[in-house]
């Protein structure tokens, strides 16, 4: 009852934060339209910023609960890291080292590469604010197998092969009873408003969610070891790399024509916003029904992009009815809950692709060129 009166306390300490910005800045933003003012970026950004911050929270919780919707792919964990040296560097000061021994030969993994992207990048952060006067900070890579014994003396955790990725810093390093503790949501030892206790917690679940495990090794005074440890894979397929940079906006080619599903009128209604914005035209439907009626009267229609829990029909089986009538039809389904048609086990059907509520513009963008152009 302790563990969950701490979280549901944090939880609802950090939305209030987030909605007491969003809230207030939509009131100044009234205000100074009823005037004729139209200097009211810092009210836009106040409340960009305080929607960003709640849907990371969002998407951290699903992470630590083993709920967020994974797809695992062929991943060369080397390359990923290599890739993500410019973004590693506009997040640590210059005041602080970082050196990468990537091992040869390094074993593949199964992963999310965007969900590992955002781990390493936590622990990476976390290590940065151990070393406020500077220091090293050191990422390492290896192939390593976990026996019997290793693994009797965990929980969750199989033998088997596994490749370990190393996170190190020269830090203060943690307080045993602060070790103890540093995978529980919202536990933190930073000064109010630096952080909000889900970042460890984020990247434990993601690594139990994939079948691997996590391990502090701590020297106080001296710095931290995080270890994760992914097993390896051993299927084909071809290897993904880092896509933590991408940030050009694909707009439509050819003026494609959309199919929205979505039976919430508001977010329908912002997600034709964000097409036309794209430029795409688009057309809207509230349910599978309409849906279906629309699809056979415009077959210009080359993309189907559609809400997945929905009354009567959900978005799975209306992209069935769908494509048995018009196998071209390329389908993007939307969804904010993980637990229902084609999310199973917390894995996203290998068949399937899926955009996360809340989505931005510069997601949704990408996600529809690559659908449609690649």
């Amino acid at each position: 009852m302790e563990a969950i009166g701490q979280l549901s306390g944090g939880v609802a300490h950090d939305f209030n934060n987030m909605l007491a910005i969003v809230l207030g800045s939509l009131r100044l933003l009234e205000r100074r339209l009823e005037r004729g003012d139209r200097d009211v970026s810092q009210f836009t950004d106040g409340i960009r910023q305080g929607a960003e911050r709640a849907a990371t929270l969002t998407q951290r919780l699903l992470a630590f609960a083993r709920q967020q919707p994974l797809s695992p792919e062929p991943v060369d964990a080397n390359k990923l890291i290599g890739g993500m040296s410019e973004l590693l560097r506009r997040t640590i000061p210059e005041s602080i080292e970082i050196e990468t021994v990537l091992a040869a030969g390094l074993w593949r993994i199964h992963a999310d590469k965007n969900q590992l992207e955002n781990a390493l990048l936590n622990l990476a952060t976390n290590a940065r604010d151990a070393m406020p006067d500077g220091g090293k900070l050191t990422i390492e890579t290896a192939n390593t197998h976990l026996d019997d014994a290793f693994a009797n003396a965990q929980h969750e955790v199989p033998a088997g092969q596994y490749v370990l990725i190393a996170v190190t810093d020269t830090g203060t390093g943690m307080l045993p009873e602060v070790a103890e503790k540093a995978f529980e949501p919202f536990f933190t030892t930073k000064s109010p408003g630096q952080g909000t206790g889900l970042g460890l917690a984020q990247v434990f679940g993601f690594i139990k969610q994939s079948g691997g495990h996590v391990k502090i090794y701590n020297e106080p005074g001296h710095g931290v070891t995080m270890k994760l440890y992914l097993p390896r894979y051993l299927g084909q397929g071809d290897v993904a790399t880092s896509l933590a940079l991408t940030t050009s906006l694909p707009r439509a080619r050819d003026r494609e024509l959309i199919l929205v599903v979505e039976d919430d009128r508001v977010v329908r209604e912002l997600t034709i916003g964000m097409l036309h914005e794209l430029g795409y035209r688009a057309l809207e439907a509230d349910g599978a029904a309409q849906a279906l009626d629309l699809l056979a009267k415009e077959p210009q229609i080359k993309l189907l992009l559609t809400d997945v829990v929905m009354p009567i029909m959900n978005g799975r089986k209306l992209a069935d009815a769908a494509k048995a009538s018009w196998p071209q039809l390329k389908v993007l389904f939307a969804t904010g809950y993980t637990r229902n048609a084609i999310v199973h086990n917390g894995v996203v059907d290998t068949d399937v692709e899926l955009i996360t509520k809340p989505f931005s513009l510069e997601t949704l963008a990408q996600k529809i060129d690559r659908i449609l152009y690649s």
